[in-house]
């Protein structure tokens, strides 16, 4: 098979997740606008506090296993070992039930304790109990979803995504109308309720295209082909541990941040004696439910990426392709610089206006987001740079990495939030800080371990120029229409299409998109043809 074949084929995979990725992304920034009219910003502090312990909790009982299953189970599989990659999944399976069962009961037994202690908002305990059934549900499917990462078909981890949302904004929009009512903590607690059920709709998908798959793995086990020697389980859960520990100690490492953050805005802004409990609530209520919502929006497409990365860079390793490892790491990290780059301007640049356009009645948070939305950029290299460390086998690199960042995220939390002019934008300024070192040491490492040449040219140079300019054609089309109709949502949404379609024009006639990006995505072709047509390819 060509390179070019190959990267086509690592960079369709991609597309899939990339596609389900932003529609799970759009559903859920859809759902949160009702959400947030129903509970507001004190609700949304609640149900981001609760959210945090849970994600901490799952990052330590299964967000590891994706990747390091994708891993092992493509490493076997490039080398035709069939019957050892579906005895990683098995052993996956009772590894992640038994772990994942665990942390469900420590959180049923603690939630009081954790809500009043760490989140110090009591009414996060009805948000916790809701979520803790959520965690075993979760570590079960991330099982599967690991599996058909590593067999490299990326559409049932993105059809039980987007299934898994679905369900999740309709129950969460619906228990929070009915429990609201009550109370706005109970009223946080069903918007998490909604997590749970979507979560186990979308373990139903999965589980559903394993058990239609099975009689094609079945084959693919009895078949004849080259000896090899079958693992036991015991040497399975070893290489399992030992891969999925230090992802697992990564990720978690980011997640402490945030619940550095959950912890550490109440107090310093306390601390500072320039606001009251209630007020400095409503400030946290506005990193989570809008700037942490919003920045995150755009980076579906760097997640999809780093997930399909893993198992394609682990496979190339493997069979000692050297070529084919550079080139998928370099265009990872091209695509996700096109898209992160013009969105972090873009969001900057229309920061308060997209926030009376999202939420008209509860507006605040404008400065969190025109100041942090740089963080994108940073958070989405970031992420490809710790995906393609992870398909090499460096996955304790990210860790070290991590907490580097981390380190350094608490340090400036604790300076800066405590300052009443810089108050809760402390946090948000520390959070590029940690990224952006994080990201930098993850990529010095990358760059060491596989003697890899940057694209700065078109990584970094081509999309920046072009996101520059588009930051101008957006900012100079939102006063223009918005002096003609005097409408801030119409004219936000002129200023984002025109934004987008100046962007893509510049990128054509710079030659920042080419037509081998274009081609290995689907609907790539007829773009191809489009632009030819214009004469821009």
């Amino acid at each position: 098979m060509s390179e070019r074949v190959k990267n086509s084929s690592f960079l369709k995979q991609a597309a899939i997740l990339a596609s389900a990725g932003m529609i799970v992304r759009f559903i859920g920034f859809l759902y949160r606008l009702p959400m947030t009219a129903l509970i507001g910003n004190t609700g949304n502090a609640i149900y981001g506090a609760g959210y945090q312990v849970y994600n901490f909790l799952l990052i330590l009982s299964s967000a590891g296993l994706p990747a390091a299953i994708g891993k092992m189970v493509s490493e076997r599989l490039a080398t035709k070992q069939y019957k050892n990659a579906h005895k990683v999944f098995l052993v996956s399976l009772a590894w992640s039930g038994g772990i994942s069962f665990i942390f469900m009961v420590l959180l049923l037994i603690f939630a009081n304790n954790i809500a009043v202690n760490i989140c110090k908002m009591p009414g996060a305990y009805y948000t916790l109990l809701t979520l803790a059934p959520t965690i075993f549900i979760v570590g079960i499917m991330s099982v599967f979803r690991g599996y058909f990462q590593g067999m490299n078909n990326m559409l049932p981890t993105a059809v039980s995504q987007i299934v898994e949302q679905l369900f999740n904004a309709v129950f969460s929009v619906f228990l929070a109308w009915i429990l609201v009512k009550k109370s706005v903590a109970l009223g946080a607690a069903g918007g998490t309720g909604g997590t749970g059920i979507g979560a186990f709709a979308g373990l139903l998908v999965v589980v559903g295209t394993y058990f239609l798959m099975k009689p094609k793995i079945t084959r693919k086990l009895n078949a004849p082909g080259p000896d090899y020697e079958e693992e036991s389980a015991k040497e399975i859960g070893k290489i399992l541990l030992s891969t999925a520990v230090p992802i697992i100690i990564g990720t978690a490492i980011y997640s402490i941040t945030n619940l550095a953050d959950m912890s550490m805005v109440m107090d310093r802004l306390l601390v500072s004696g320039a606001f009251t409990a209630d007020e400095a609530t409503v400030m946290y209520g506005q990193l989570q439910g809008k700037y942490v919502v919003l920045t995150t929006l755009p980076v579906a497409i760097s997640t999809a990426m780093a997930t399909a990365a893993v198992p394609n860079i682990a496979a190339s390793v493997v069979i000692k392709d050297k070529a084919a490892v550079q080139h998928k790491i370099n265009m990872a990290i091209k695509i996700a610089m096109i898209i992160s780059i013009p969105a972090a301007v873009g969001m900057g640049v229309l920061a308060h206006q997209i926030l009376l356009m999202l939420f008209p009645t509860v507006p605040d948070g404008g400065d969190l987001l025109a100041i942090g939305s740089v963080s994108i950029i940073f958070l989405a290299l970031s992420q490809i740079v710790t995906g393609t460390l992870q398909g090499i086998g460096k996955v304790k690199t990210p860790a070290v990495n991590a907490a580097c960042g981390a380190v350094v995220k608490i340090i400036l939390n604790y300076v800066l939030i405590v300052i009443p002019l810089i108050n809760v934008k402390g946090a948000v300024i520390s959070t590029i800080a940690c990224y952006m070192l994080a990201s930098t040491l993850n990529l010095r490492a990358l760059i060491k371990a596989t003697k890899f040449t940057p694209d700065l040219n078109g990584a970094l140079v081509k999309p920046t120029l072009a996101a520059l300019v588009m930051g101008f054609a957006c900012y100079f089309s939102y006063k223009g229409f918005f002096a003609i109709s005097n409408g801030n949502t119409i004219s936000t949404m002129v200023a984002i299409i025109v934004s987008m379609g100046v962007y893509v024009f510049v990128m054509l006639i710079i030659k920042g998109i080419t037509r081998e990006d274009l081609g290995a995505v689907p609907g790539g072709k007829r773009l191809v043809a489009l632009f030819e047509k214009l004469r821009l390819l």
